[in-house]
């Protein structure tokens, strides 16, 4: 039964949204899919911070579109009081023949008794669309390499660890394929709050394994993070 949500461009509806957010990552199932970029295209821009589930949630939507963008095809989910109307994306195009006009015009040579005086330009063109379908090929496998979204707790030493400069730590991890995205303070009791950050990256380059123990459980961010733990991780 698809979602359905009521005039997302008012307080009241936002505020719906921000509830159905709190314990959910996605609007429906367990990773990103067209449920998400509906809502998604009915919001009028970044939601006021006001509304931190719907913050986090859309921050994260706009860094999946930017990187990689959403493939899942969702549950279904309806938006009322807009007039908006969500259409599928169209379907890629397929590639195009490589064969040009004068293969066609070569095809019709071979059929002919007479001798084919272009034999050697035929077999030269064969073999660069060989190259070129192999080039296509290959650039539509590394196209596909995988990608994640994952979610992260990371946790203070204790109540007097300074989480503005923890999530500073964090952050100023980079490297190729690594993206960090929304965040959020979870209180956790004693007075500890643990800092829970949505990060996307690209499976060929990114470890989060190594993204933790070579870099947020060691020097110098380990000054302020205890550990780090995996709460989510979806395929994109």
């Amino acid at each position: 039964m698809a979602v359905t949500f009521h005039d997302l461009k008012s307080a009241s509806g936002l505020k719906k949204l921000d509830e159905y957010l709190l314990p959910r990552s996605y609007i429906t199932g367990y990773q990103a899919s067209k449920d998400d970029i509906a809502v998604h295209a009915e919001l009028s821009g970044s939601p006021s911070s006001d509304y931190v589930n719907v913050s986090r949630w859309y921050n994260h939507i706009e860094a999946l579109l930017r990187l990689s963008g959403v493939s899942g095809e969702g549950q279904g989910v309806q938006v009322t009081g807009s007039a908006t109307v969500f259409e599928e994306a169209p379907a890629s195009p397929h590639i195009a023949d490589t064969k040009g006009p004068a293969d066609d015009d070569n095809d019709d040579d071979d059929d002919d008794d007479d001798v084919d005086l272009f034999g050697e330009e035929t077999e030269e063109e064969k073999k660069a669309a060989e190259e070129r379908a192999a080039a296509v090929k290959a650039s539509g496998k590394k196209k596909e390499s995988g990608k994640s979204s994952v979610l992260l707790d990371v946790k203070p030493w204790d109540d007097e660890t300074d989480m503005k400069k923890l999530e500073e730590a964090v952050r100023s991890v980079k490297m190729e394929g690594l993206l960090w995205g929304a965040s959020k303070l979870v209180p956790v009791g004693y007075g500890i709050k643990k800092l829970q950050i949505m990060l996307s990256i690209v499976d060929d380059l990114v470890s989060v394994d190594n993204l933790i123990e070579d870099h947020l459980t060691s020097e110098p961010a380990n000054e302020h993070i205890q550990s780090c733990d995996i709460v989510a991780f979806n395929k994109i």
